[in-house]
C-alpha cells in the first residue's frame, strides 16, 4: 500500500531558458529543463562567460619566489 503524499513539489526556473522545472529525482537535468539547456550553461562556463568572483591571484605580485637568492 502506498502512502499518499501531501508534500508539494518544488518548482524552480531553468537557469538557461527560465521555464518551470520540477525539482525531484525524476528530473535528471535539474535545475535545467533539458540536456540542451544544461550544455548551453556548461559552454558559457567553459568559454569563461560566467565566473565566480574571488580574491585576485596574488602569486605573481606578492613577492614570493621559489628561486634561491
Amino acid at each position: 500500500m502506498t502512502k499518499p503524499t501531501t508534500e508539494q513539489s518544488t518548482i524552480v526556473k531553468c537557469p538557461t531558458c527560465q521555464s518551470a522545472v520540477v525539482w525531484n529525482a525524476e528530473s535528471p537535468f535539474r535545475p535545467f529543463c533539458s540536456k540542451k539547456c544544461q550544455m548551453i550553461d556548461f559552454g558559457e562556463w567553459a568559454d569563461e562567460e560566467k565566473s565566480i568572483p574571488g580574491a585576485p591571484d596574488m602569486s605573481d605580485s606578492d613577492g614570493w619566489s621559489e628561486d634561491q637568492y
